[in-house]
């Protein structure tokens, strides 16, 4: 093979398995809540109210930092919200 149709072989494997995972990603998004007030401090999944991404909150279960878990899961862990609170 030359290295040119090595190359095109390669790309074209790379689309097929972006095709591929992409739809997974999508559907494991929809079985996922944000659940707000359960995060430690520095690990929250986005930004919040007071910080401007993800791992920055200041505190242990601060109420406008979230993160993702599996839908339901939120209101049977103590202290979770699937809203902030101010």
């Amino acid at each position: 093979m030359t290295k040119t149709r090595i190359a095109i072989a390669s790309a074209i494997a790379s689309a097929l398995a972006a095709a591929l995972v992409a739809p997974m990603a999508v559907q494991a998004q929809g079985n996922m809540e944000k659940c707000y007030g359960i995060s430690k401090a520095g690990k929250n999944d986005c930004q919040t109210a007071s910080s401007s991404c993800a791992g920055t909150s200041k505190k242990d279960a601060q109420t406008d930092a979230w993160l993702s878990v599996p839908k339901g899961a939120c209101e049977k862990i103590v202290g979770g919200s699937l809203a902030a609170k101010k």
